[in-house]
């Protein structure tokens, strides 16, 4: 019975482990003895190879986590660095760079910027989540109202388009 208990288990972890966006691209293999998981497999940093333990011990069940899953760093890794590879992700997944801006804070990203789609957020994100040193995704993307304008890009463009240097020094006139 225990045994049958934990091949569901483990189908369980494994299911979540191949789901969830922060560990489904790095292949991470799972297996229960006892409620106790044994995860295995290679992530690309310390706080991502914590980030298993936390899933897993997250699931019903699951008495104990063997975390297994080594840390594989090609050196050092900047913010531009990890930023560049971000961009580089989106481009291949066909996001439309002109829409998305990327700011990376110590491996956390921020995508930026206004989409046509939640289709294309949602890409944008997923695209993100592959990218080496990447900690965690978090999207700031709002979608473009139908028309490609809206009240606040109309008011920023006439705002810049006419002389106001007075109200960007804090010398705004009331009319």
């Amino acid at each position: 019975m225990s045994s049958e208990r934990d091949e569901i288990l483990t189908q369980r972890v494994q299911a979540v482990l191949d789901s969830d966006v922060r560990t489904r691209e790095y292949g991470l293999k799972a297996d229960v003895v006892d409620g106790k998981a044994r995860i295995t497999g290679i992530v690309d940093t310390l706080a991502e190879r914590e980030q298993v333990r936390r899933i897993v011990s997250a699931i019903e069940g699951i008495r104990a986590v063997e975390n297994g899953v080594a840390i594989s760093t090609d050196g050092a890794i900047t913010d531009d660095d990890v930023a560049f590879e971000v961009g580089e992700e989106l481009e291949a997944a066909g996001v439309n760079r002109r829409h998305v801006g990327v700011k990376s804070v110590k491996g956390v990203i921020f995508l930026q910027g206004r989409v046509d789609s939640p289709e294309e957020i949602e890409l944008a994100k997923a695209a993100a989540a592959r990218a080496r040193g990447v900690k965690e995704v978090i999207s700031q993307l709002k979608l473009r109202p139908p028309g490609g304008y809206d009240d606040e890009s109309l008011e920023a463009i006439f705002h810049h388009q006419v002389n106001n240097d007075r109200e960007d020094e804090g010398e705004a006139r009331m009319f």
